[in-house]
């Protein structure tokens, strides 16, 4: 029986943008970065977060698996501080939605520099 979420893997052209974007825009950590051969991966996650992110890159899991499916997630990440953390992207210049009021809470949803999406739920 599955009793967590682990690692969620995001496939991106550039591993390095990749990660001062969460980094240095969405406050996130790195947790670890391994370089195997050809193949290198970074660990984030936001600071004592249970399951992490792991920025795999694209091309070279395409050349390793021919076919396997690597769209982007779709992410909900939850904040406490959702009004502070969305004037902050937008002060970063992080191109983000409009706040969207839906029966489960607010919501808003952020690009990282290769135009993947995620969304953001207000915590309660």
């Amino acid at each position: 029986m599955i009793n967590k979420v682990g690692q969620i893997m995001l496939y991106v052209n550039n591993q390095d943008a990749c990660r001062d974007f969460w980094t240095e825009k969405a406050g996130f950590e790195v947790v670890s970065e391994v370089n195997m051969g050809e193949m290198r991966w970074i660990e984030i996650a936001p600071k004592g977060a249970a399951t992490t992110i792991i920025l795999h890159n694209k091309e070279a899991v395409a050349k390793m698996n021919p076919g396997m499916n690597l769209g982007t997630p779709s992410l909900m990440f939850f904040t406490d501080s959702f009004d502070n953390l969305y004037s902050d992207l937008k002060n970063k210049n992080v191109k983000v939605g409009d706040i969207v009021n839906l029966p489960s809470g607010r919501v808003f949803n952020f690009a990282d520099d290769e135009e993947n999406y995620f969304a953001v739920m207000e915590s309660k």
